[in-house]
């Protein structure tokens, strides 16, 4: 993901944080995982690194999405690059009956750090949408 503009790249890496086979798979869910990485789940839950490579494998697609796909419908997804190292992302998901607004922050890691220039999600909040809501 290094040689895509910044926006591109996280666009890219928050995809794939969808996909089941990454999610299944620790290795490949870590890589796209800043060190520092925290989420503030839909639930209100809050999640560090570790805890969510730990539960990401057991997290089912939606019951109305195929298992070969994507976990949710994803909607909307745009980004703005915010400092050269810093890329915020907005989308909508549904999965499973609920409609959630979602908001990442992915940041490059340094040239030569053990990301070697990757971008990697730092920050994820889900917040859900209520029955009705535009």
């Amino acid at each position: 993901m290094t040689g895509a503009s910044g926006v591109e790249a996280a666009i890219a890496g928050e995809l794939r944080l969808l996909d089941p086979a990454v999610r299944a798979s620790r290795a490949e869910a870590a890589r796209l995982l800043h060190p520092d990485f925290t989420e503030v789940g839909a639930s209100g839950r809050r999640w560090t690194r570790e805890a969510m490579l730990d539960a990401l494998p057991d997290m089912a697609p939606a019951p109305a999405l195929p298992a070969d796909g994507p976990p949710v419908e994803v909607s909307g997804m745009t980004g703005v690059q915010l400092a050269p190292d810093v890329v915020h992302l907005t989308y909508e998901t549904v999965g499973g009956g609920r409609r959630v607004r979602r908001g990442s922050l992915w940041r490059r890691d340094p040239a030569g750090g053990a990301g070697g220039g990757d971008w990697r999600l730092y920050y994820h909040q889900g917040t859900p949408v209520p029955e009705g809501m535009v």
